[in-house]
């Protein structure tokens, strides 16, 4: 591993390569989770069907830009989520193993979730109104509306009338959902890619390199992907309201299963998937790339004494 700012920048760098190719995906999957908001079955409208269906919707009503909206937020939120959760996950889960272990090479199942999710929840803090503004951005459409409908010109604008009209509190709107959502993936995400990479390694004989991370980040993605759609659902309807819709997180939750059904906080999960699997494919090998560079720079600007402590 770098320092904890080396892979804090290496995280940032290799999200915002994921979040470029994969951003498509999260506006339908926004969207899909918005149409037929608090609707009865027979009365909910189906703009948006899947992953590919919403892209073609969108690019044929919106053009490239539409499916883009958000992306200068997308990639600042990502910054601050994957550069805590990459940067913050090993020196924390070193420490909590030295401690409990007396060796901090130790692997604990019980501390690595932890570890993630503790990460995870703070990267999320951080970049929260970022990713209210995103949600927003991305759901808006002049052509196919889903949801409550905010006609931002740019994340700048968005932030400053958010902040006008509700204050600091209205920026970190949903935080707790959010906290949630990301708390739930990053307890699996890095666990599992870890996990998943040491039985690769063990039962298949793969060796260090692009296959191996490819496969690990799989499997990664795939769990991320069932366990946290859900609170993802619900953050997104947090975000997105007016007033005071929601009351909080579980109000959200009794609100969407009573009137729309349980399989409701599952909308948009293809999409999700689409979105989720690349996503995680190429933040994790992209980080493991990024992480060996950044080391590489480490090992010639700082002082020995630094890079012995890591």
């Amino acid at each position: 591993m770098s320092t904890t700012a080396g892979a804090f920048i290496a995280g940032g760098i290799a999200a915002c390569g994921a979040v470029t190719a994969t951003h498509p995906f999260e506006t339908v999957k926004i969207r899909m989770q918005l149409q037929g908001e608090l609707q009865d079955k027979g009365h909910q409208p189906h703009h948006y069907r899947g992953p590919i269906h919403g892209v073609s919707v969108i690019v044929r009503n919106e053009g490239v830009r539409g499916v883009y909206r958000g992306l200068g937020c997308a990639y600042i939120y990502q910054v601050l989520l994957n550069g805590c959760r990459l940067g913050f996950y090993e020196p924390m889960r070193s420490n909590i193993t030295g401690v409990l272990f007396k060796d901090s090479n130790t692997q604990s199942l019980g501390v690595n979730m932890f570890c993630g999710a503790a990460s995870g929840m703070l990267g999320a803090a951080a970049g929260s109104p970022f990713f209210l503004a995103k949600t927003r951005l991305q759901s808006f459409s002049p052509f196919l509306p889903v949801g409550t409908q905010h006609n931002y010109r740019n994340a700048w604008d968005g932030l400053s009338q958010i902040f006008r009209a509700e204050g600091l509190r209205g920026l970190y709107r949903g935080v707790g959902a959010a906290m949630i959502r990301t708390g739930f993936g990053s307890s699996v995400q890095l666990p599992t890619y870890f996990f998943a990479k040491r039985r690769f390694v063990r039962h298949l004989g793969m060796e260090e390199g692009p296959g191996l991370h490819l496969a690990s980040s799989t499997v990664s993605g795939f769990v991320v992907c069932v366990v946290m759609h859900p609170p993802d659902t619900i953050m997104s309807r947090l975000y997105n309201q007016n007033g005071n819709l929601y009351k909080g997180v579980f109000d959200c939750l009794a609100k969407t299963i009573k009137t729309e059904g349980f399989f409701a906080i599952y909308k948009g999960f293809l999409p999700h998937l689409a979105r989720i699997l690349p996503h995680t494919i190429l933040t994790l090998s992209l980080a493991e790339q990024t992480n060996k560079l950044v080391r590489k720079l480490e090992s010639r600007f700082l002082p020995e004494s630094a890079l012995k402590s890591v």
